[in-house]
């Protein structure tokens, strides 16, 4: 057994769309720890005739986050397929019984922590850049510390809005379904789906829709650096240009002696 990583057993495989966007799940060793919105490192095994160690092979390793919740007995994982991608192209043919290499240490910086205390969480992702905030809403401390939670995401077609019931379901949850109850706006899901006419969702990237303050009427939240606090996970295009024009609103991430409103991180 390896002091760095565990190898463990996948367990559960969904499809959302075929040969693009999966889900999968894996036992979880007792001692690996984690904060929601954080990602582990993932491993499997590829053919390498030139591996130093003369096995004939190599663990390849990439990051993932975590959707899963920091009290399940599993881990759960969110994956686009890259197209003759060394990695996602083996993963996407995963199994349950078949074995991945997790390391022991958990990773990023895209927690609540970053924050100092705020009234409205903001989590704005494209794609499969949703997948920490899935963690996130599963947070008991979040449903008690924010007034309102609000999870934008962004994708191109209707059948990319995955985990949508999983989001909305939280409503009728046995714990979070409590405080939808006592605040029926506490947990507000704004999906947008830029090529496609979906009812009820809205039709532009995030950056055009906070632009147009489309976003804020949708919320019916404003963005106000003093109260609210946002977290980016996407493309890196996104994410970059998301960073700027939050920038002239005020927002930003923390500094050295100075906290900030805004947690960033790049899912590829």
């Amino acid at each position: 057994m390896s002091d760095k990583y565990t190898v463990e057993t996948v367990t559960w495989v969904k499809t959302w769309v075929p040969h693009k966007l999966f889900s999968f799940r894996t036992t979880r060793s007792p001692g690996f720890r984690f904060v929601p919105g954080q990602f582990a490192r993932l491993g499997i095994e590829r053919p390498d005739p030139d591996a130093e160690d003369g096995s004939g092979r190599r663990i390849v390793w990439r990051a993932y986050s975590i959707v899963s919740a920091p009290y399940d007995d599993f881990l759960e994982f969110f994956s686009i397929v890259v197209p003759d991608g060394e990695f996602t192209s083996a993963l996407e043919h995963l199994r349950e019984g078949d074995k991945l290499y997790v390391d022991k240490t958990n990773f990023g910086f895209l927690t609540t922590a970053a924050f100092p205390s705020g009234k409205d969480l903001w989590m704005l992702a494209s794609g499969t850049g949703l997948a920490p905030f899935v963690s996130v809403l599963q947070d008991l401390e979040v449903w008690e510390t924010y007034d309102h939670l609000i999870v934008v995401h962004s994708v191109r077609t209707a059948e990319e809005l995955v985990y949508r019931d999983t989001i909305e379901g939280l409503r009728d949850h046995e714990v979070f379904g409590e405080f939808c109850r006592e605040q029926p706006g506490k947990l507000i899901y704004l999906p947008s789906v830029t090529r496609e006419r979906v009812e009820g969702a809205m039709d532009a990237r995030i950056t055009t829709l906070i632009v147009s303050g489309e976003l804020e009427r949708r919320a019916g939240v404003t963005l106000d650096p003093s109260r609210s606090r946002i977290m980016l996970c996407g493309n890196p295009e996104m994410v970059s240009d998301l960073r700027k024009l939050l920038a002239e609103r005020g927002f930003g991430a923390s500094r050295r002696g100075k906290p900030g409103n805004l947690a960033v991180e790049n899912y590829w």
